[in-house]
């Protein structure tokens, strides 16, 4: 049997964002900065703006009903991200994730007004995409690069984050905490990077789960790792921690249940063949 996951996303939240879509572009500059009044104003508004949409991001964060889609870190294929897309939008996500690319986030843009996540380990990367219009960034999705022995230490996770931070302090910033960390490093990560003004913690863990039985218990037993992760670090910080790798329909509830804020996928979306349901299959 299949199991929908479906959330619906407020007018009025889409409106804000739709405003909002890219305070980065310098269109609320003054037109003459030669006048301090003006320029001071004009400081203040791009200000306000920057709060208001960062607060319309991480509202379904805020609110623990978050469900964001990922396309792939390095899948920069049109047509596979644009099917994801639509689907998410359709199918009632609050978030879509897509690699970062400026000419993919014009294109998820057009699809959807859901708020546009960028992923990348390339923090110089991040601001063409911001300014294409992603209003939200990810340091990791990194299975693509676990698939290629390629691990990240604390001390790099936290070096990405302090150079995409001082490159764009004020977009909200998510920042995936490996699962090839043993637990108590993972949460004394997330209380660093809490401090470092990380916006979101996200938990993951299904690469490193191999199930020893089959149906419900397999699919538990596969989300352990991630819903460990959730509920140790959830106590821990206050910011927003979510779920990614490994979840399913018997296991994303569980997921909230054990304090995360929402839950990640990118499994499952890409065998969608009705784009008006979020299928977990």
């Amino acid at each position: 049997m299949h199991t929908s996951i479906c959330m619906t996303i407020p007018a009025s939240s889409n409106a804000v964002l739709k405003h909002c879509l890219n305070p980065f572009l310098g269109n609320f500059l003054p037109l003459n900065p030669c006048k301090p009044l003006r320029k001071t104003a004009s400081v203040t508004t791009t200000k306000a703006l920057l709060s208001s949409s960062k607060e319309t991001v991480l509202k379904d964060f805020h609110e623990r009903r978050a469900l964001k889609i990922i396309s792939g870190l390095q899948n920069f294929d049109r047509d596979n991200v644009a099917s994801v897309v639509t689907a998410a939008d359709k199918g009632g996500a609050t978030h879509v994730d897509i690699a970062c690319d400026p000419d993919l986030v014009k294109l998820a843009i057009s699809l959807t007004s859901l708020p546009v996540c960028v992923s990348s380990v390339d923090p110089a990367a991040f601001s063409a995409a911001v300014e294409a219009g992603a209003l939200m960034v990810e340091i990791g999705n990194y299975d693509s690069f676990y698939d290629t022995g390629v691990v990240f230490s604390t001390e790099q996770i936290l070096k990405l984050t302090k150079e995409t931070r001082s490159i764009l302090p004020s977009v909200t910033l998510s920042v995936t905490v490996p699962h090839t960390l043993s637990l108590p490093d993972q949460v004394k990560l997330a209380e660093i990077l809490e401090k470092e003004g990380v916006d979101i913690i996200q938990t993951e863990g299904g690469k490193c789960s191999t199930p020893s039985k089959s149906g419900v218990l397999g699919l538990i037993e596969k989300a352990t790792p991630t819903l460990a992760a959730a509920y140790s670090i959830s106590r821990a910080v206050k910011i927003p921690v979510t779920c990614a790798s490994g979840l399913s329909a018997v296991t994303a509830p569980m997921a909230i249940t054990a304090g995360a804020a929402g839950v990640v996928s990118n499994t499952h979306i890409h065998k969608i063949s009705d784009i008006n349901l979020l299928v977990w299959l």
